[in-house]
């Protein structure tokens, strides 16, 4: 990450996830730390895998563990969609993609290599995409893409968590509930639909 994008302001939050303020990158992320806003997209193609990127060297953040497709923070008062479409462009040389919030996910993580902490209400965004898109990640801050199947994951990152994010997790939690929600609704349909509506 580079130090402009420190000084970048981010929406401080209370709680229940409603504005209180703001501060810059750098200070919401020193500990101990201030609650804020901030999202975690992923992207999964049509095959149900989700996009992971291995976090740049240079992260000030849990810098080479895997994480989500992207993560970012809003500017105070932004849209989510905007910003996240703005982060992965920046990050993966992306094309804007429809995105649909699954939930929130609140935690907070020190990072033990940099003395910088994380404490966000974050907005677990998914995103459909084709998965032939051509990404152009920037070297500083993604290391590596791989295509993932979820279900994989959490036992993947119980066996060796130091190779992931803290919040990876999660977020594929809140992406899996969602998922489930909408394929028990989508079975729901089909029950009513067959009774010859």
């Amino acid at each position: 990450m580079t130090d402009s994008r420190e000084r970048h302001l981010v929406e401080l939050v209370d709680d229940d996830g409603l504005p209180i303020g703001s501060e810059t990158v750098e200070v919401a992320h020193q500990r101990p730390g201030l609650l804020h806003r901030a999202f975690s997209v992923v992207l999964m193609d049509p095959d149900g895998r989700v996009l992971l990127q291995r976090r740049a060297a240079v992260k000030t953040r849990f810098p080479l563990r895997w994480a989500n497709t992207c993560c970012g923070h809003p500017a105070p008062g932004e849209e989510l969609a905007v910003s996240a479409n703005r982060r992965l462009k920046e990050e993966l040389g992306a094309a804007p993609v429809s995105l649909t919030e699954v939930g929130v996910y609140v935690y907070y993580a020190e990072d033990p290599t940099t003395g910088r902490v994380e404490w966000e209400y974050d907005h677990v965004l998914l995103g459909q995409v084709g998965g032939d898109e051509t990404m152009l990640p920037d070297p500083d801050e993604v290391a590596e893409l791989a295509w993932v199947d979820p279900d994989v994951l959490p036992r993947a990152i119980r066996a060796e968590p130091t190779l992931y994010s803290p919040w990876l997790a999660g977020v594929i939690n809140k992406v899996a509930t969602a998922r489930s929600v909408g394929a028990a609704a989508a079975d729901g349909d089909t029950a009513e639909r067959s009774g010859g509506r």
